[in-house]
Parts: C-alpha cells; structure tokens; sequence
C-alpha cells in the first residue's frame, strides 16, 4: 500500500522542493545570461544604415521651373515670330496664324485639368495670356498703324481685361487661378491711360488714378479671397496712394480758388474711398490706418480750398482749423469705433505738423538774445523783435504763431477727460508758456515792455508751480511749471545785457523774486540755488556798474558764499535745498577766486581764500559738515601761502610752518580724545609737512644756519618721540638729523675720500663685510631687539 504523509510532513516536502526549483531557475537564467553576452561580443558590428541623400528640390519645384522655363521660351519664341517672320505671311495667313495658334493655347488647359495636371493647365494659361497681349501688338502693327499708341494701349487693356476675365470664369477654365487676376491687372490701365490720350491734364489723369482705386477698393472688398482680392488691394494701394499724393500736390500749388476747388473734390474722393474702405466689416483690421489716411485727406481738402483767398500768413491756422474741425466728426455714433479713433489721430497729426511749425519762433525768442553776450551795455535797441534777432533772421509768416499755439492749447483743455486730466493741463500749460514767449517779438512791442512781459511769465510760471499749495510733488503740473520758470529767465537776463540799467534791475528782481517763492519748501531746491546764481549776476554787475576793478567786486560777490552758508543752516541738513544752497555757494566762492586772480593782486586773492576759510570753518560746525573744515584749513593755509607770495617770501618754513602747527595741534587733540590713534596718523603729516621740505633746501643752502636750525629742531623732535615712546616723532627726526649731519660732513668725507688710496674703499668695504658676517648672528639679535623696541613705541 501507498504510504501518504501526514499534512504537514507532506507541506515541508512541497516547500523544500519549490526552493529548489527556485535555485535551478536563478542558475538557467545567469547562464543564458552570459551566453547572450558572449554572442554579442562575438558577432560582427552591423553595418550603419546610411541616410538616402535628402533632395536638393522637391518634385513639385521642379515641375513648377520647368513648367516656368517653357512657359518663358515660348513666349520668347512667340515674340521673336511676331517680330520677324510676321511681314512674311500675307493678310490671311497672319490672321490664320493668330487664331489658330491662340485658340489652340488657351483650349489647351482644360484638357490638363481634366487629367489633373493643374500646373501643366496654369502654365499653358500663362502662355495663352502673353499671346493675346502679342495679338493685340500684332493688329496694331498690321492693320492700325496710325492709330495712337497711348489711346491703342487703353483700349486693348481693357479688351484684354474683358476677354481675360470672361475666359477664368468658363465653366471649364475657372479652376485656373491665373486668368482673373491677370485681367485685374490689366484692368488697372484703361482710365489712366485714356487720360493720357485724350489730354485730360493733371487732374484728369489724377481723377483716373482714384476710380481705377476705388474700383479696385471695391473688388478688395466684395470679391472672392485669393489672388483676385491681394491684386485688387495691392492696385488700390498703390493707384491710391499715387492718386492722394498727385492731388494734394494739386492742392498745394493752386494759384485760384478754381484750381484749388477742383483738387479739393480729388482730395474728397480719395478721402471718400478710404473712409468706405475702413467702415467695411471685412477691413477691421485696416480702419484705423484707413480713418487717418481719410482724416488728412479731408483736412487737405478744406484747408486747400480756403487757402489761395487767404493770405499766406494764415495758412496754417486755416488747416489747423479745418484739423479741429475733424474731431466734431468723432461724435457721431454711426461711425465704427475703430473709425472714430483714426479721426482723432488725423485730427492730432494735424496738431502736431502745426506745432513743428512753431518751434523756429520759439527757438529763436529763447536762444535768439544769446548775441547779447559779446555785446554787453553796448545799448538798448528800440523795440523786442530786434533784440531778440540780433544775429538771427526772422523766421517768415510767424505773425500766428501765438494763435496757433493756443488753439492747440484750448483743444487740450476741452478734451482734458480724453487725453487725461494731467497730461492735457500739462501741455497746455507748455503751449501758453510758449506763447507768452513768442508774443512780444511777434507785437514787436518796445524793448522795456518785453522785458517786463517776461518778467511776468516767470512769475506766473512761479505762481503756478506753488498753486494749489498742497498739490502732489510728483504732480507733471507742478514739475512742469518748476522747470518754466528758471527758463522764462534765461532769454530775460540774455536781453537786459543790452543795457547797464537792465541788467541790474532784471537781476535785482530776479534774485527777490526766487528768493521769495523759496519760502515754498516744493519749489525751494530750484528756486533757492536760482535766487543765489541771480544774486550773484547781480554781485557782478553792480561791481562792474560802479566802475570797481574785479578784485574788488570779487569781495562783494563773497556775500553770496556767505548768505548761502547762513540759509543752509537755517534749513538743516533733512531739507532738499541744503545741497543745492551749498553747491551754488561753492561756485559763487569759485567765481570770486577767479576774479580776484585775473588781475594778479595776490593781497586780494589771500583776502578771498581766507574769508572763504572762515565760511568753511563755520560750515564745519555744523554736526553732519565736520569734513567741511579740512576744506577750511586748505584754504587757510593757501590764503597764508599767497599771501607770503605777495611779500616774496622765499623761505619754505613760512609756508610749511602754518600747515605744521595747526597739523600737531589737531593731531594732539585727536589723540587725547582716542589714545588707539597711531603717532604716524597724528604727528606723521604735520612733522613731515616742514621737516622734508627744510632738509630738502639744507641740502642745497651754502650756508650754516638752516642746517643747524634744521638739526636742533630734528633733534629736539627726537627726544621728544623717545620721551613719548612715539614712533612717527622718533624715526622722522631721527633720519632727518642723521641726513642733515651727513650734509654737514659731506665735505669733509669728500676731502678724506679724495686723500685716500683708491684701494682704500674697496679694502674698507672687504672687512665690513667680513666683521658682518662674522657676528651675523649677533646683528640679527641686535635687530629684533630694535625691532622689538620700534614696536612698543605708538
């Protein structure tokens, strides 16, 4: 009998067997393993698939250039009959010729297209179209040689337009894609040159320009998408933009209201057919462009048609007018939005060309009296107009300027909601500034009301800049008006040198008048360095009035270094203006240094420097101007040195002592409040400051008391530094005494050096060298302690 093991003898039989398939399997599978590997290593390299050589041109390119080049050779060959052989034949073998040969052409594409060879059939079609062009060559040469060839060409463009246009709509050719836009093309010829032939003058010959456009607008508009409606925009473009421009050529040179009315209507009609063009649903894209064009065609119009009867001085008010006018157009609501915005941009164009317009007047009422300055209180001229163009013409038909400027100024102010409340009164501000400007050279009023007027436009220019009296800083209002006033000013002091009396009046109310708006802490960091920089022009021209030589007036212009000093500490060092205030004092000091030095008087020049010295030192008092009294000591010291120059002083200790001793005492009084401060940082500038330059000129004087001077104050600097444990004190007056008593023995050891043996020297220098080396060790010990000694001193 079977023997069957318990359950759970038989499931550890089961178990042990399932592990050791298990390891079987793991070993199968690391065998086959290494065989794949090996039979990889083993089996040769497959060869590289090479790319197919990629084509240079693509069939149907290739198709489309021999079709071409077939095309071109056979028109060439058509040509060349009709050029050559054509005289042989007889009446009826040229008409034989024509027909069979044209027919058979443009029969022969629909063939093609029936068995797909479309651009076999458009190339064929190409072919036949050339033909009847050389038809048409042909009947004229032959059978209407007298006939006109301008008036021939219209009429067989438009024959060949008709005829094109009916053979692409055939139900059997009007898959060709070429037959009607060729017969647009060709349609695009007839009018013009049916003008030509009949004469029709300029404006003929413009007015067929626009309908041929128009017409071509219109199939752009209605007719199918493709090539038809990209040749009818590309001749509506291009006939229209000739057209536009050939009438308002028309416009512009019209000598009589007629001429003027005729190139008007053109100017309509084109305006017409743009504004037609931009209202289509299908020019979206295009209307705003489309609304300008319009918008200037019309204002070309209007203003042309009013400008030969008036006259030449209001030509451009009168197109600005009519550019005005346009924006009461903009209102209507049947117009597409698109359509209303070009209208405002046409309107604005116009606006603009008017004020380029303007901008030689406004340039030669603000630079024109800069003649001025070569000829200073060489006399008042009578009236303001011949002040302002001293060395400058005037520009011609500037009489409206001002009326120009300020209609460009109202419309900002109406449409101040459209344009933006801020940059609309801005720019208005601009343009009444500019024509208060320009206003009393255009009146031509008296040479002291001008100046008066732009005394006043500085003020009101000031007065808008400080109203209302909490505005935004950053208000372009504001900052607009800020910048206008100081502006107003130049061409105001550029004419008030004409006379004495001018200047210094002009320059006394300017200095009050910024001087007062300074108050206004908004405007007070241009204003008040304006009031300092007039105060100073007045500084000079009353020296200069009062026949004082510019060494003196120099001292009266040190009131401006000296007021700008007292109002920057009165303002602090938070406020905006404290810079401005101490920038524009520094350069009125400058100007009073330059003065005084050009005439040579050093007396005066020292005077300068050290007033400015006390200034400075006063400035430095103040907690955040402490590096300020390192320029006071400068000028100290200059105002000593030029001073010591105008008594020909020629000992270097005068010079360098009053640097010296100051020096010492602010070193001493700096380490006294920091005991870390380094001898060299205290002592080392002062000490150096006299010392190097005194043994300099030792060196070089013949006699003995500067280099005894010079020793004892060496040595006395010295002992001071070793009493001190300084070591700046110490090695400076240690080396320049040792360098001092070598001047005193360079004779001597001269007189020693010529007695000796020449072998002297060198021998000398052999047992130096051996004592050195020989206690090398014992110098080197010697020089750590000294080393060491150097270190503890400060």
């Amino acid at each position: 009998m079977t023997h069957i093991p318990p359950p759970a003898e038989e499931l550890r039989l089961l178990d042990l067997e399932l592990r050791r398939l298990d390891a079987r399997r793991a070993q199968l599978l690391h065998r086959r393993a290494w065989l794949v590997t090996a039979l990889h290593a083993a089996a040769p390299p497959a060869p590289a698939s090479v790319a197919p050589p990629r084509p240079e041109a693509s069939a149907p390119r290739v198709q489309n250039v021999l079709l071409l080049l077939g095309g071109v050779l056979l028109t060439v060959a058509a040509i060349a009959f009709t050029l050559v052989s054509w005289g042989e034949l007889g009446i009826a073998g040229r008409a034989l010729v024509l027909g069979a040969v044209t027919v058979a052409v443009l029969a022969a594409p629909v063939p093609l297209l029936k068995r797909g060879l479309r651009s076999t059939a458009e190339s064929v079609a190409g072919l036949g179209l050339a033909l009847t062009v050389l038809d048409a060559y042909a009947l004229h040469e032959a059978a209407l040689p007298g006939t006109g060839a301008t008036g021939y060409s219209a009429v067989a463009a438009a024959v060949l337009a008709a005829l094109w246009a009916a053979y692409g709509l055939l139900p059997r050719a009007s898959a060709l894609r070429l037959p009607r836009p060729a017969a647009l093309m060709a349609a695009q010829l007839p009018l013009v040159l049916g003008a030509v032939a009949v004469d029709a003058g300029p404006y003929g010959v413009t007015l067929a320009l626009l309908v041929t456009a128009a017409c071509d607008v219109a199939v752009a508009l209605r007719g199918p998408a493709g090539p038809v409606r990209q040749t009818a925009v590309v001749g509506a473009f291009g006939l229209g933009v000739a057209g536009a421009w050939a009438a308002g050529w028309l416009s512009w040179t019209a000598t009589g209201p007629s001429a003027a009315a005729r190139a008007a209507a053109l100017l309509l009609l084109a305006a017409a057919v743009a504004l037609t063009a931009a209202r289509h649903p299908s020019a979206e894209r295009q209307a705003g462009g489309l609304a300008v064009a319009a918008g200037l065609l019309v204002v070309a119009a209007a203003g042309g048609a009013v400008r030969p009867v008036l006259p030449a001085l209001w030509t451009v008010p009168a197109y600005l007018a009519c550019g005005i006018a346009l924006l009461a157009v903009t209102r209507s609501a049947r117009l597409p939005r698109a359509v209303r915005q070009g209208l405002v941009h046409a309107s604005a164009a116009v606006q603009g060309l008017a004020l380029l317009w303007t901008l030689p007047l406004v340039a030669v009422a603000l630079m024109g009296p800069a003649a001025w300055i070569e000829r200073v209180w060489s006399g008042a001229p009578a009236s303001t107009r011949a002040a302002v163009t001293a060395d400058l013409p005037w520009p011609p038909y500037s009489g409206t300027v001002p009326v120009v400027l300020l209609a460009v100024a109202g419309v900002l102010v109406l449409a101040r909601e459209a344009v933006g409340r801020a940059r609309a009164l801005t720019g208005a501000l601009g343009l009444g500034w500019a024509t208060a400007l320009v206003l009393p050279s255009v009146l031509d009023v008296p040479y002291a009301v001008g100046l008066a007027a732009l005394g006043c436009l500085t003020a009101g220019a000031l007065a808008a800049a400080t109203w209302p009296r909490t505005p935004d800083r950053s208000s372009p209002l504001h900052l607009t008006a800020t910048v206008l006033a100081p502006l107003t000013t130049l061409p105001l002091v550029l004419l008030s040198l004409a006379g004495q009396g001018a200047t210094l009046t002009v320059t006394a109310v300017l200095t009050a008048l910024f001087a007062a708006a300074s108050w206004t802490p908004r405007l007070a960091p241009v204003t008040a360095p304006a009031a300092l920089v007039y105060a100073t022009a007045l500084a000079c021209a009353s020296g200069a009035a009062a026949g004082w030589r510019p060494q003196d007036t120099a001292v009266l212009v040190l009131a401006v270094p000296v007021a700008a000093a007292l109002l920057a500490a009165r303002l602090g060092d938070t406020a905006r203006a404290t810079v401005p205030v101490e920038v524009t004092g520094a350069a009125a000091a400058l100007l009073a240094f330059g003065l005084a030095a050009v005439s040579g008087d050093l007396p005066m020049l020292a005077l300068a420097l050290a007033l400015c010295g006390v200034i400075a030192s006063g400035t430095a008092l103040r907690p955040g101007r402490r590096p300020v009294a390192f320029a006071g000591t400068a000028l100290f010291v200059l105002a000593a040195w030029v001073r010591l120059a105008a008594w020909d002083v020629g000992t270097p200790e005068a010079y360098t002592l009053p640097v010296t001793v100051p020096a010492l005492a602010v070193g001493a009084l700096g380490r006294r409040r920091d005991a870390r401060v380094s001898s060299w940082t205290a002592y080392g500038p002062g000490l150096a400051a006299t010392l190097v330059p005194s043994l300099l000129a030792a060196w070089g004087d013949t006699h003995w008391a500067r280099p005894l001077l010079l020793g004892l104050a060496a040595l006395a600097v010295t002992l001071l530094g070793a009493r001190h444990h300084l070591q700046a004190p110490l090695l400076l007056g240690g080396t320049v005494l040792a360098l001092d008593a070598l001047h005193e023995l360079a004779p001597y050891i001269a007189q020693v050096t010529d007695a000796l043996p020449r072998w002297v020297p060198p021998a000398l220098a052999g047992l130096l060298l051996l004592a050195v080396g020989a206690t090398y060790e014992q110098r080197l010990r010697d020089a750590r302690r000294m080393r060491d000694f150097l270190g503890t001193l400060r």
